[in-house]
């Protein structure tokens, strides 16, 4: 195993899965941002055809998994893991949205990495020789998250400009242990990072120590630096976080050029649609990864990139403790070669 490892926190996969295929699903505000021509599926209707929220964020998972193995030609026994999460008690989106398929199934929690944390797994377990194929997904939904981590919808609480939309969205990527890339070619495993900010409506301050940490993992092992790829991309930061994130490798003599990108300052015209700091949830980057990036990438618009989504790991009990908000952040490296 070990000469797999770069460094104390990386592994170059000696055999980089291929993306076979990928799939993501938006809602209505989905739709009304930037990147709505880079969803397969939108829905102006919340529910998604369900009688409540939660019902209606497993339909999503179900659909893109669909969607994914529709497009890459698959039938649901031909994948030998399905690797899931997202935000609910007990991740029951994933539970009961991918009950009926018949997937060995790994459930996962990383908040809002959980795309990151899936994708890494997946590739993991494709190098090592203990799966085919494997499809990582995750979802979230603003109506289910506002009910479940701060305060439901019809309360109409007034948002605090550090706020985040919690995006209603879902996103699969099936990889392979062959196929025509992108390739899946390093991985940095996040450690838990908690600096103290206990706000719940500052989420990107919360995150950013997490995503600057594994970043600086990331180059600091593979001994690369950010302007060595087309785009540095981080998950769900938004407005103030990715600025902290940007302050941060600054004060280390390191400038963070226009290729450091965020997934949450990607999905909505934050002006016109009134996101406040930007997006959120695990659909965020699961979504603009499934859709604009993986998409540039099969183009040869972009030939290798850094994808590292972060998750703010409290839950209302936590809150309500007084505590504060420990984050993460996984690092995945995909490139046009092996």
């Amino acid at each position: 195993m070990n000469d797999k490892r770069v460094g104390k926190r990386t592994i170059a996969l000696s055999h980089p899965p291929s993306v076979l295929s990928f799939a993501n699903i938006g809602g209505k505000f989905e739709g009304q941002g930037p990147l709505s021509e880079y969803f397969d599926e939108l829905s102006d209707d919340a529910f998604f055809g369900e009688k409540t929220w939660e019902k209606a964020e497993s339909i999503m998972q179900k659909r893109v998994l669909e969607r994914a193995l529709d497009r890459a030609k698959l039938k649901p026994g031909d994948l030998d893991y399905v690797l899931a999460g997202d935000l609910l008690n007990q991740c029951i989106g994933s539970s009961f949205g991918l009950r009926d398929f018949g997937i060995p199934f790994y459930g996962l929690y990383g908040a809002c990495s959980t795309m990151g944390e899936s994708l890494s797994l997946a590739a993991l377990l494709i190098d090592g020789g203990y799966a085919d194929r494997a499809a990582a997904l995750t979802s979230s939904h603003f109506c289910t998250a506002e009910r479940q981590y701060r305060m439901p919808v019809p309360y109409g609480s007034q948002r605090t400009p550090t706020a985040q939309w919690t995006a209603t969205a879902s996103g699969c990527t099936i990889l392979a242990s062959d196929g025509p890339g992108p390739y899946v070619t390093h991985i940095t495993c996040g450690k838990i990072v908690d600096k103290g900010i206990a706000d719940a409506n500052n989420m990107g301050a919360a995150m950013a120590p997490a995503a600057y940490d594994t970043l600086a993992a990331f180059f600091r092992d593979t001994g690369t630096k950010p302007d060595d790829y087309d785009l540095v991309i981080t998950g769900d930061l938004g407005e103030l976080g990715h600025a902290i994130v940007r302050d941060f490798f600054s004060r280390d003599g390191v400038k963070l050029g226009a290729n450091f990108q965020d997934c949450g300052l990607l999905l909505y015209d934050r002006e016109q649609q009134d996101m406040h700091a930007g997006a959120s949830g695990c659909g965020c980057s699961a979504s603009v990864l499934n859709g604009y990036l993986l998409s540039q990438l099969q183009k040869g618009v972009w030939q290798r990139i850094v994808f590292a989504p972060t998750g703010a790991l409290l839950s209302p009990t936590s809150s309500f403790q007084g505590e504060s908000i420990p984050s993460v952040c996984h690092a995945v490296c995909l490139s046009r070669t092996k």
